[in-house]
C-alpha cells in the first residue's frame, strides 16, 4: 500500500469516526426525549460504530506498514482483524439490545415527546446514510474490507432506523406500546446476521481463501490466451491479504527455450495478471513442458522424487 493510498483510506476512517459520534449524540437524545427502547437499540449500535472506527483506523495504520524481515508479505491481513471485531461488537450489541428489550416488554411503558425525538433519529440516519455510500465506494475501489465491512455496518444501521423510526410512529398513533420492544428484538436479530456476515468473511481472508470468482476467471482468461500460443499452467493458486492479491502459479514453456526466452514470457504473463487483477503480487515457476516430473508438483506440498 503507498503512503498516498493509506493517507486516503485512514482519512475516510476519521470521516467514520467523526459520523459515529454524531450519531451517537443525535440518537442518544432521540432516546432521552421518547424514552423508546427501540431508540436505545438504534444508540447502542452507534457505539458499536464508533468502536469499529477506532479499530478501523488503527488496522488500516497498521496494513500500510511495508514489508519487513518477519513480514516478507507485507501487513495487509490486518483488516481482517478490524472487521472481525467489528462483527464481535455488532454480536455483543445484540444481546445489549435484546436484553434491554426484554426487560421492556415485561415492564411496558408509554413514550414521551415522540414528534420530536423522531426528528433527531431521522437527521442521524441521514448522516449514516451520506458517510456508507461514501466507505462503500472508496473500499470498493481501493479493495479495502475496512471500509468495505465499516460501509455496510452503517447501511445496516440505517435500516434498522428506519425500521425503528416506522414502529415508533405505530407506537406513538396507535398505542401500541408492545410494539416497541418487539421492533427492538427484530433490530437484533438482523444485526446478528450482519455480526455472522463479517465474522465469516474475516475468518476466510484469515485462512487465505482464493479470491473471488470474477477475479480468478480474471486471470484463466489471460492463461487461456497464452495457452494458445503453446504455453501451458498448473498449480495456480490465489489468496486475498487485505487490499493485497497473491497468485502463484507454473508456467510450462518448450524444453528447447533459453532461460533468457522464458524469463521474457514470464514476465508478459505477470504484468497481463497484473492488469487484471490490480493490487496482485504474481509469483511464477517455469518447467519445461516435455518433462513428466513438471506436473508431479501440483499440490502445495512438493512430492518427494
Amino acid at each position: 500500500m503507498s503512503h498516498v493510498q493509506a493517507a486516503t483510506l485512514k482519512r475516510y476512517a476519521w470521516l467514520s469516526i467523526a459520523a459515529a459520534v454524531a450519531t451517537i449524540l443525535l440518537k442518544g437524545i432521540a432516546w432521552w426525549l421518547t424514552g423508546s427502547v427501540g431508540l436505545l437499540s438504534d444508540a447502542m449500535e452507534s457505539f458499536v460504530n464508533l468502536a469499529g472506527a477506532l479499530m478501523a483506523l488503527a488496522m488500516l495504520s497498521l496494513a500500510a506498514e511495508p514489508a519487513d524481515e518477519k513480514h516478507a508479505y507485507g501487513h495487509g491481513k490486518a483488516e481482517y482483524f478490524s472487521s472481525a471485531f467489528e462483527g464481535f461488537l455488532i454480536l455483543l450489541a445484540a444481546l445489549s439490545i435484546a436484553y434491554a428489550a426484554v426487560d421492556r416488554l415485561l415492564h411496558p411503558q408509554a413514550l414521551e415527546s415522540v414528534g420530536v425525538g423522531l426528528a433527531v433519529s431521522v437527521v442521524a440516519s441521514i448522516i449514516n446514510l451520506l458517510t456508507a455510500r461514501t466507505l462503500m465506494k472508496v473500499g470498493r475501489a481501493h479493495h479495502s474490507i475496512t471500509l468495505e465491512a465499516d460501509a455496510h455496518h452503517l447501511l445496516t444501521d440505517v435500516w434498522t432506523s428506519v425500521g425503528v423510526i416506522f414502529g415508533v410512529v405505530l407506537v406513538w398513533l396507535g398505542g401500541w406500546l408492545w410494539l416497541d420492544p418487539v421492533i427492538a428484538l427484530l433490530v437484533a436479530a438482523n444485526i446478528v446476521w450482519t455480526g455472522w456476515h463479517l465474522l465469516r468473511r474475516s475468518a476466510a481472508g484469515l485462512m487465505d481463501a482464493s479470491l473471488p470468482d470474477e477475479q480468478c476467471h480474471a486471470i484463466e482468461a489471460v492463461l487461456e490466451k497464452y495457452r494458445a500460443q503453446g504455453l501451458d499452467f498448473h498449480a495456480l493458486r490465489t489468496r486475498q491479504a487485505g487490499m493485497r492479491a497473491f497468485v502463484t502459479l507454473h508456467v510450462m514453456v518448450p524444453g528447447e527455450w533459453s532461460v533468457q526466452q522464458g524469463h521474457d514470457w514470464l514476465e508478459r504473463i505477470e504484468h497481463d495478471i497484473r492488469l487484471a487483477v490490480p493490487q496482485a503480487h504474481v509469483t511464477t515457476h517455469l518447467e519445461p513442458l516435455e518433462d513428466p516430473l513438471s506436473l508431479s508438483d501440483e499440490g502445495l506440498d512438493r512430492l518427494h522424487r
